[in-house]
């Protein structure tokens, strides 16, 4: 009997300058200009995790059976009272996972779950500081990376 293995290949290449402007500038033409509106305030347009952290996350990954991290955007509650600079804004999620190969030859990412104080929770990382709120440059702005002149209608031009 022979299988036929079907090989599930990953893009690895870097994305080029060029490429990282234009994915930054269509998001927040596209989807920034109307998440900022609708909760009253700029949104996040970053997420920020020390190596250490990565670093810890992988190795905590590892441990149990991890090879490879599934990021989730998702976004903080309104009435987010531990932090209320970030409350509505949105954010990352990284989650632990562990690839297997399915009967018909795909392979698939399954989320890691464990047991922590005898309850089952899925293995995720620590939340991201988040630009805004939290900024590397004092105005909330990120720099000179990823200027954009955004058209906001009847509302004029904004450089984001």
């Amino acid at each position: 009997m022979t299988t036929q293995v079907k090989n599930y290949v990953r893009a690895r290449k870097s994305g080029s300058t060029n490429d990282v402007e234009n994915f930054i500038r269509e998001y927040k033409q596209k989807r920034w200009v109307q998440n900022s509106e609708r909760i009253g305030k700029a949104d996040s347009l970053s997420a920020w995790y020390s190596v250490e952290e990565l670093e810890n996350f992988l190795a905590l990954a590892k441990s149990n059976g991890g090879d490879g991290v599934r990021f989730f955007y998702g976004a903080f509650p309104e009435d987010y009272t531990a932090k209320p600079e970030y409350a509505g804004r949105q954010t990352l999620v990284m989650i632990a996972t562990k690839s297997r190969t399915t009967e018909d030859g795909c392979v698939t990412d399954k989320n890691i779950y464990r047991k922590n104080n005898g309850r089952v929770e899925i293995l995720s990382g620590g939340l991201p500081k988040t630009c805004p709120p939290v900024c590397p440059i004092p105005d909330g702005g990120m720099g000179d990376f990823g200027i954009t002149i955004v058209d906001r209608g009847s509302k004029g031009m904004e450089i984001v």
